[in-house]
């Protein structure tokens, strides 16, 4: 980085060390803690494991619990592919499903993983992205519309589900009617996409309604572009 005309030797290499942590930052913070919730995730399943494992072993077995772990789920994925294990698992969740408690818990966890796998976009996973004022008015932020219900004098009532970024199974949960919500023509993979990369992936184009939103070519481009004037009849003779 070049010093400007008249900065002192002080001020340039603060600028200096300061873009430079910024830009190691960008890489650091996403990828400790990409590597923080799978070091998180493996470590719970293999704890929850180990108690089953000292009592066949005699002894602990460090991440023995999370093989077996990956082996019954892809057991279990099996098992689900063909029509027997189909019918069995509904039964199954039919009967879980009636219990209080575990009904709601069951219910969003499997809204979330089916949200975030794209599998089964159907009335337990993410439906559609739409635009949103939040925190407050005049923000926009993105969000996934999860279910839908009327109300007795007939207006829609949408139930929404606002990720965080750069993680994503953690988000708020708003209800909001139809004029709160700018509908979109972004996928949910694509939304997915966005909400992980903060915002780094974007599609070249979003339209809303009818009005096609064009993103810019790169940041620069936001606080260089300036609309074009419109051209008068005079300027046509002239």
């Amino acid at each position: 980085m070049k010093k400007k005309k008249g900065e002192s030797t002080g001020h340039w290499l603060i600028r200096v060390i300061r873009k430079n942590f910024l830009a190691g930052l960008l890489i650091v913070f996403p990828l400790a803690i990409a590597v923080w919730f799978l070091w998180w995730l493996f470590s719970s399943v293999d704890n929850l494991l180990q108690p089953l494992i000292e009592a066949i072993f005699e002894r602990e077995i460090p991440g023995l619990g999370f093989g077996i772990f990956l082996v019954l789920t892809y057991i279990t994925g099996i098992i689900a592919s063909n029509y027997l294990g189909k019918k069995l698992i509904r039964s199954a969740e039919s009967i879980l499903t009636r219990v209080p408690v575990f009904r709601q818990i069951y219910i969003g966890a499997k809204q979330v993983v089916e949200g975030l796998s794209g599998a089964g976009m159907n009335k337990a996973a993410f439906r559609e992205v739409v635009f949103v004022e939040f925190p407050r008015d005049g923000m926009t932020t993105l969000a996934f519309i999860t279910n839908e219900v009327t109300n007795k004098s007939g207006e829609k009532i949408y139930a929404i589900y606002i990720p965080t970024a750069p993680i994503p199974t953690s988000g708020y949960f708003e209800m909001v009617t139809e004029d709160k919500i700018t509908h979109t023509d972004i996928s949910v993979d694509e939304g997915l996409k966005i909400v992980i990369s903060s915002g780094m992936i974007l599609p070249s184009e979003v339209t809303t309604g009818k009005q096609p939103l064009k993103a810019p070519r790169s940041i620069a481009d936001i606080f260089t572009s300036t609309p074009k004037p419109e051209s008068s009849p005079d300027d046509k003779h002239g």
